[in-house]
């Protein structure tokens, strides 16, 4: 399209027929915004080439790294009922200290005088144990003493035995020399029958040696073996006094530390947060929460929850930036420099596993070198924080936020490193040229 000057103009329209083109001159202030804007165009061209770090933003509350340092809820171990509250809730209670007192409800429990007739049934137990001991070892040494006597009797009877067998055999070979002389007819009749009748008596002698050593060994057995199964009773029983005993004492000691949980004794050092029971009355069950106590600790950090698809550029050590809740702060994510009541930690734990569909724990601790977190922060109080990651163009940032791609993720590396790779590169072309 062709432009005319106002002169060209001029010349070829009359003078009086230019006010209509006067008056489409464009006004001031039209001029004004068409340079504001073409600034302001030009200031965010520019700041399109900003550095902006990369965060990864979270939401969480405060609680304490190590799990002992956590609210711990105190709870009963056996049932009862409340008889007394030793405490009320924001007082600080020190270890060991009693926090309720709980009466029994079970009725098997209800005599106040149980350890005592527990500690007589013992006694009792303990005297029918030693009476039994001592009758296993009478009966033990009863033993040994008719296996002696058992031994004695024998010996007795076999030097019997061997003293009717010499007998025997002499008044046998006298009576064959005898019967040889009788038939012969040079001694009498009855000489014969005399010497006949001794070797019978001799005979028979032997015969009932023989028989006495048997009845010896079968009478003196059958003793013995009387006194092995008595022995073995009186065994027996006592194995069973023994049982019966440990059973009283295992019940005993039961008893002994149920007794000792009649009082409901602080775990550890710290404050009464909440009474989770009521009144004076109330029936507890084994295990139900009493109260919750807050120990005493400086061990605060920061559970902060994250998306599955930012794990994998979290690393430990990683600098955070955080927001407490009820601590005013302006925060500038992508230029944490500018940022004004914030506070600075570093990652110490990502879980391995969800704790969330979709988002992982991590652990935050204060930053040692940067500024202290508030000393007023409490347990379960929300925060916010950043992960800050590396460096990139705003207009990068821009495209990423708009595309909803991860951040990206760059090795950083130091001077030292850039030097030894320096190096590496000025080598190999010299050790190439060596070779060849």
């Amino acid at each position: 399209m062709l432009r005319l000057s106002k002169k060209s103009v001029g010349k070829l329209m009359p003078q009086e027929k230019m006010y209509s083109l006067r008056s489409l001159d464009a006004p001031r202030a039209g001029k004004l915004l068409a340079r504001w804007i073409m600034g302001i165009a030009l200031v965010f061209f520019v700041i399109l080439f900003f550095p902006w770090q990369q965060n990864i933003r979270g939401k969480g509350k405060v609680t304490a790294l190590s799990p002992g340092n956590r609210p711990q809820t105190v709870e009963t171990v056996i049932a009862g009922r409340i008889q007394e509250w030793r405490i009320r809730e924001g007082q600080h209670v020190t270890k060991g200290d009693t926090i309720a007192v709980i009466s029994e409800v079970k009725e098997k429990f209800f005599d106040p005088k149980l350890l005592q007739r527990l500690r007589e049934q013992i006694s009792a137990k303990e005297g029918s144990l030693a009476s039994k001991e001592l009758k296993s070892e009478s009966l033990r040494r009863q033993i040994k003493a008719l296996q002696a006597g058992l031994r004695t009797k024998t010996d007795q009877a076999k030097a019997k035995l061997e003293a009717e067998r010499v007998r025997f055999v002499n008044l046998k070979s006298q009576f064959e020399r005898n019967k040889t002389l009788f038939e012969a007819g040079n001694i009498p009749l009855t000489k014969y029958q005399d010497i006949e009748y001794k070797y019978q008596a001799a005979e028979a002698d032997f015969i009932n040696a023989e028989i006495e050593i048997a009845q010896v060994q079968a009478d003196y057995l059958d003793k013995i073996n009387k006194a092995e199964s008595d022995l073995n009773n009186t065994l027996a029983e006592l194995f069973d006094t023994q049982a019966d005993l440990a059973k009283l004492r295992n019940e005993y000691s039961n008893m002994e530390i149920r007794s000792n949980q009649y009082f409901i004794l602080a775990p550890q050092s710290g404050y009464v947060v909440k009474a989770t029971q009521a009144g004076i009355g109330e029936t507890i069950t084994e295990g139900g929460a009493v109260c919750t106590i807050m120990p005493e600790s400086n061990d605060v950090a920061v559970e902060m929850y994250v998306r599955a698809m930012d794990v994998p550029l979290i690393s430990k050590g990683r600098v955070v930036r955080i927001e407490f809740d009820g601590f005013p702060a302006l925060q500038f994510s992508g230029w944490p420099s500018v940022s004004v009541g914030t506070f600075g930690g570093r990652v110490e734990v990502i879980d391995l596993v969800n704790t969330r569909p979709g988002e992982f724990r991590i652990l935050v601790t204060p930053d040692l070198s940067d500024e202290k977190w508030p000393p007023q922060l409490r347990v379960g109080s929300g925060t916010q924080g950043w992960v800050m990651l590396d460096d990139v163009p705003v207009w990068y940032e821009i495209w990423r936020q708009l595309n909803g791609f991860p951040p990206s993720l760059y090795e950083e590396v130091s001077p030292e490193q850039m030097g030894k790779e320096k190096d590496t590169k000025e080598k190999e072309p010299k050790k190439k040229e060596e070779s060849e």
